[in-house]
């Protein structure tokens, strides 16, 4: 096997929002996206307390940072979604699916309501994992 896999299992939810498990074979090359907030590229907080505009960032962040690996959303294979307590998660959510939704095959979604983050003010934090096929095996 040379593709990557995201699947949904028959006798598990089936949801459009996200796979249940990510099959990724050798050779493929992983990259690890380490947690993303709402920062622009000055250092400054994006969106003020609007959980749906500091998302947007998150995610634009998100894609940033796969494509200096020369990755994109549709190689992600898994996402962790951090929200601190209180947040809008419906808003959060939207905002996160509106780029997530664009992947042909969801991937993987964990998320967790947190107490607070290490960036002061900042409400949804991001990490992800995606991998991209070994290009040579599918030649």
């Amino acid at each position: 096997m040379t593709e990557i896999q995201l699947l949904r299992p028959e006798g598990l939810f089936a949801s459009p929002a996200f796979s249940q498990v990510a099959v990724v074979p050798p050779g493929a090359t992983m990259v690890h996206v380490g947690g993303q907030n709402a920062i622009d590229q000055n250092g400054k907080l994006v969106g003020g307390t609007d959980a749906a505009a500091q998302t947007r960032q998150v995610m634009a962040n998100l894609a940033t940072a796969l494509a200096a690996a020369g990755a994109a959303i549709e190689h992600l294979v898994s996402v962790l979604v951090l929200l601190v307590e209180g947040v809008d998660v419906q808003a959060a959510y939207a905002a996160a699916a509106a780029t997530l939704g664009s992947a042909k095959t969801p991937p993987l979604v964990s998320a967790a309501i947190v107490s607070g983050l290490g960036v002061p003010g900042a409400m949804v934090e991001v990490s992800a994992i995606a991998a991209m096929p070994d290009r040579a095996a599918a030649e």
